[in-house]
């Protein structure tokens, strides 16, 4: 017998909350973008090169251990990555042919396949120890996680902490790539650079989660109190 799957007749959108530094000017960026975008170009297109410009991220990572020029490839990569990952939807949205749930979905289940194919070529490259990469990842995607139950239960979906989203991320790896060819070590060559500046990220990433989790649990306490 045939399994029948049904579909909600009606999906209720999330509000996104996007409050990074760069998002006013980059959401007039892919806008400009998107509508300049030939039509033979659509979204799936856009997902796929943002997922496989972030495995070769990571490719670009773990060969820089050989040779320091791979730290350029992985900075086109990067740059790659934000135009697939950060163009697909809003090229959507300007369409009109948005698919939310299929989106949604896609979107995010690549990210964390491709945050682990890149945290796992840092650790490969020599740059970053293997715990400082691995510590990351699992903030990484347990502030993935929050986000994803403050969209189902409270209607909100947060792309960005404190002020810092995937861009500001894209950047600050762009830039560490560009102070390796000069500085591999810092203070007085004891810590890695790479290790000193996932440290800070350790430390700020699990301040927002503590934050955002603690926030949530208060807030979803009191909009549903027992009598």
């Amino acid at each position: 017998m045939a399994t029948q799957i049904t579909t909600p007749s009606v999906f209720h959108h999330a509000k996104r909350i996007q409050q990074s530094v760069s998002a006013a000017y980059e959401k007039r960026a892919l806008i400009w973008m998107a509508e300049r975008t030939p039509a033979w170009i659509n979204s799936d297109h856009l997902t796929i090169l943002g997922f496989a410009a972030q495995l070769l991220t990571g490719v670009a990572y773990a060969m820089s251990s050989h040779n320091r020029a791979w730290l350029v490839a992985g900075i086109g990569f990067l740059a790659l990555n934000w135009i697939g990952d950060s163009l697909d939807g809003t090229l959507a949205r300007v369409r009109q042919q948005q698919r939310p749930r299929y989106g949604f979905y896609v979107d995010h289940i690549l990210d964390s396949i491709g945050s682990v194919a890149l945290m796992g070529g840092l650790a490969l490259s020599g740059y970053m120890s293997w715990l400082i990469a691995v510590a990351i990842l699992i903030l990484f995607l347990l502030l993935s996680i929050q986000s994803y139950l403050a969209t189902y239960t409270l209607g909100e979906f947060r792309m960005s902490f404190w002020s810092f989203g995937p861009t500001e991320l894209r950047l600050l790896l762009v830039a560490g790539n560009l102070a390796l060819f000069r500085w591999q070590t810092v203070m007085h060559g004891h810590y890695k650079l790479f290790d000193f500046g996932g440290a800070i990220g350790i430390i700020a990433m699990a301040a927002m989660l503590l934050f955002h989790v603690g926030q949530n649990i208060v807030r979803l306490y009191n909009e549903e109190r027992l009598p």
